[in-house]
């Protein structure tokens, strides 16, 4: 922002024969910087998409359903992942959507709106797949743990079903864990930036 701090000294140094031109100025830059930022988070969730495809390409989960006899789990395994590229898809619609809005020169304070829906967006964006991922990896325990006959005779054991149960919290607690420090790193970069151009936009606006 060392552009726009620059811009709005020089405004403050002008200000009383130059207002309008360099308010319109101040604003043109927070457009192109806001637009830039959304379109980012856009080629990003897309990008992210291509990587989880990629990886279910070469792990495929069908062999080990066949191999331990419960083909029948792979149609329901099927119809969760129309699900998820379903709902990811409606969230990259939004993504494409916000972009094309904020791209649009708009007023001021419809550029606000557009901010304030971008970042609500991306959070529900975020909260979803750290919830899916939850909830794969609780699926995938519970299957492991009811299909596959060496987990049953290791949790024969005594306090064996107590230690698979804590290994599979910790596991999940990491795993969901460690996503979301990925997606505060990647996502809450982008979101302080147009949080930034938000507080901009409003001293404009006052």
């Amino acid at each position: 922002m060392e552009e726009l701090d620059l811009l709005k000294k020089d405004w403050k140094k002008n200000e009383n024969s130059f207002d309008q031109i360099s308010e319109v100025d101040i604003y043109k830059m927070i457009h192109k910087k806001s637009s830039s930022i959304v379109k980012w988070i856009l080629i990003i969730s897309i990008l992210e998409v291509l990587l989880w495809t990629g990886i279910s390409v070469f792990y495929n989960s069908d062999d080990y359903l066949i191999k331990t006899h419960n083909e029948y789990l792979i149609e329901y395994f099927k119809y969760l992942t129309y699900f998820n590229y379903a709902v990811i898809a409606v969230f990259i619609y939004n993504f494409y959507k916000n972009y094309k809005a904020i791209s649009t020169i708009t007023s001021t304070k419809q550029l606000m709106k557009d901010i304030l829906k971008t970042r609500k967006t991306v959070k529900y964006y975020v909260w979803y797949n750290l919830g899916m991922m939850a909830i794969s990896m609780v699926i995938g325990f519970v299957l492991v743990f009811s299909v596959d006959p060496k987990m049953h005779q290791l949790m024969s054991k005594s306090n064996a079903l107590l230690l698979m149960i804590l290994f599979c919290v910790v596991c999940i607690a990491f795993f969901v864990g460690l996503f979301w420090l990925f997606y505060r790193l990647i996502y809450g970069i982008l979101l302080r930036r147009l949080h930034r151009n938000y507080n901009e936009l409003k001293k404009i606006d006052l």
